[in-house]
């Protein structure tokens, strides 16, 4: 891949973080989007597909070892936007005020970004739909989007 198509995939994904958080601080419809655990975990997936692109992007040499490693922060994302759509079809089952909160919530980094990562929503919250979706399953896509091409580029020849 050249670099500037990392760059693209790096953009891309901060985007996806700046719109999550206008959607917590700003709301839609009238409804703050409060992110619950696995929505922080999903934050946590783009930001280090972001920044390992940009990675990629700076240094030339490692771009390989640097997509590998977004490809394996796109697999996390998916896995974590999976089990949280997959929560979504199954209201009984939840992950709200759990040990993955107060867990998540613990660290340092929490303290310093709170609007970034402190976990205070449900995950089964039945919040308005964009554009026909849930949240969740755009999320979804998306991660599908980018581990498909972060996947078919690394192991694509020059």
């Amino acid at each position: 891949m050249k670099p500037n198509h990392y760059l693209y995939i790096s953009i891309i994904c901060f985007l996806l973080i700046i719109v999550a958080i206008f959607l917590q601080q700003v709301g839609y419809q009238g409804v703050f989007y409060a992110p619950c655990p696995l929505c922080i975990l999903q934050r946590v997936g783009f930001l280090g597909i972001a920044i390992m692109c940009f990675m990629a992007a700076s240094f030339a040499y490692f771009a390989r070892w640097f997509q590998a490693l977004a490809l394996i922060s796109s697999l996390f994302g998916l896995g974590v936007a999976s089990r949280h759509v997959w929560i979504l079809s199954h209201p009984e089952v939840s992950c709200g005020i759990d040990p993955l909160e107060v867990w998540i919530n613990q660290f340092q980094i929490v303290n310093g970004l709170p609007w970034l990562f402190k976990a205070d929503g449900f995950c089964t919250a039945q919040l308005p739909l964009i554009f026909g979706l849930a949240v969740p399953v755009w999320s979804l896509i998306w991660f599908v989007i980018l581990t498909s091409v972060l996947l078919v580029t690394l192991f694509k020849k020059k």
